[in-house]
């Protein structure tokens, strides 16, 4: 199973969206505070995420206490200051994908901390300053993984 850490996401579709991909593919998404939107039952209902129920979650309360339980697992950080590319990476069973929250990214400090995990999607030179949507990058690290490991689990 791979693991999608998103670290204070702030737009609910974006994470929606994810919670879906990671539904269909079996994988574990991580959620850590802040938030910027609430996932309570009334506030998912009201959404239409009628796939709720088969996402694998789970919430942290800081990067801090995500660090503290899952600190011995292997991560990458998706980063548009990543070292090298996403596809230069041997994903294996438990891998953990950490991106950042849409407006910021992850933050630089954490980076510089983890930097040799740090991957990046290429993307022409006019476009480097800003990133991909959030949904897209994860999709594309993740089927990468899930590629380079015969989509373990899926038909």
């Amino acid at each position: 199973m791979y693991h999608v850490v998103l670290v204070e996401p702030e737009i609910p579709q974006n994470t929606g969206n994810i919670a879906r991909t990671c539904a269909a593919t079996n994988t574990r998404l991580h959620l850590v505070r802040p938030l910027g939107f609430n996932i309570d039952d009334k506030s998912v209902r009201r959404a239409g995420l009628d796939y709720w129920q088969y996402v694998d979650l789970e919430v942290h309360d800081s990067l801090e206490a995500f660090i503290r339980d899952y600190g011995d697992y292997r991560w990458f950080l998706a980063t548009t200051h990543g070292g090298k590319k996403y596809t230069d990476v041997e994903y294996k069973d438990g891998d953990m994908i950490l991106f950042g929250r849409e407006t910021r990214g992850l933050p630089k400090d954490f980076i510089q901390e983890h930097r040799e995990g740090a991957v990046r999607i290429p993307m022409s030179e006019q476009t480097r300053l800003r990133s991909l949507n959030l949904s897209n990058s994860v999709n594309i690290i993740l089927f990468e993984a899930l590629r380079q490991n015969g989509f373990p689990g899926l038909q």
